[in-house]
């Protein structure tokens, strides 16, 4: 029985290279082709196909973004478990021989580019094994002890995968998500953190603001974001903020020598700066 599968790439050489190798192999519908994250998203959905090849880099939404997205949209739909199955996942990346070992480690493949007939033949092989053995499995059904080695990967497993991605790509330095998903009514946005101008807790609920738009974060607390943030840049201006440095527009003195800082955000929001943190302040910005 061919394996349904998706081409998800920025160029289209490398899309039409592909596509004429899956021939060359035999047994792989292709079922369609996207250009980019967003496209990617919406082709799983749509096609819920067996197999995915999908690009690392890409502009906008990257490879794992894409992973991510999806593994957030399954739990946002079973009520924070994971109960879909995902399909199985082939990278097609230029990464250094650690994060390809990571790919490996975490039950999903990967293709080097330029490609390779041989290799496309291989990973196509190792994923119809994968898809024969587990093909009753559904994400989450079973923990990672519990899975058969070719199990088809969870978007738990997924997730693991992208923070020992996000470990890899920094060096070991933090463990830090590039990314933080921010939710805007119904949706779930990944969102750089250079993006964000500040957050903010109010009766409970953490705001997330963003020069284009507002969202929310699930985080119970700003020491729990903290921990997702990078010290870097993120800042505890007042116990009810956290504020992206980069996006301090002005610092404004007020009165008996504390200051406010107005953010480059689309309303200059004016965020106070405690007396705790006024001499922090005056470090960052010499004042």
């Amino acid at each position: 029985m061919p394996i349904s599968a998706l081409i998800i790439d920025d160029e289209k050489l490398a899309r039409d290279e592909l596509k004429y190798l899956l021939d060359a192999v035999g047994d792989v519908d292709v079922l369609a082709q996207g250009e980019n994250g967003i496209e990617a998203v919406n082709l799983i959905e749509e096609h819920h196909p067996d197999l995915v090849f999908l690009d690392v880099q890409m502009p906008g939404l990257d490879g794992f973004a894409v992973i991510q997205r999806l593994v957030e949209r399954n739990r946002l739909r079973n009520g924070g478990k994971d109960a879909e199955p995902m399909p199985q996942f082939v990278f097609a990346t230029a990464y250094d021989q650690y994060a390809v070992r990571a790919f490996d480690v975490n039950a999903v493949d990967y293709l080097l580019k330029p490609f390779d007939r041989a290799r496309v033949a291989a990973a196509v092989e190792r994923v119809r094994t994968r898809i024969g053995t587990g093909a009753a499995s559904t994400a989450g059904a079973a923990g990672a002890e519990e899975q058969p080695e070719d199990a088809p990967a969870t978007s738990s497993q997924i997730a693991a995968l992208l923070k020992l991605l996000n470990r890899s790509q920094s060096g070991e330095r933090a463990a830090q998500p590039a990314k933080l998903v921010v939710q805007a009514q119904s949706r779930l946005l990944l969102v750089d953190q250079a993006d964000i101008c500040y957050a903010a807790i109010d009766e409970g609920i953490i705001r997330i603001v963003t020069r284009s738009f507002e969202g929310h974060s699930k985080c119970r607390t700003l020491e729990e974001l903290q921990e997702l943030l990078d010290p870097a840049h993120f800042w505890r201006a007042h116990r009810g903020f956290v504020v992206n440095i980069n996006h301090i527009r002005e610092v404004v003195p007020w009165f008996k020598s504390s200051y406010q800082l107005r953010m480059n955000d689309k309303q200059q929001t004016e965020i106070p700066v405690s007396r705790a943190q006024t001499k922090r302040l005056r470090e960052l910005f010499n004042l």
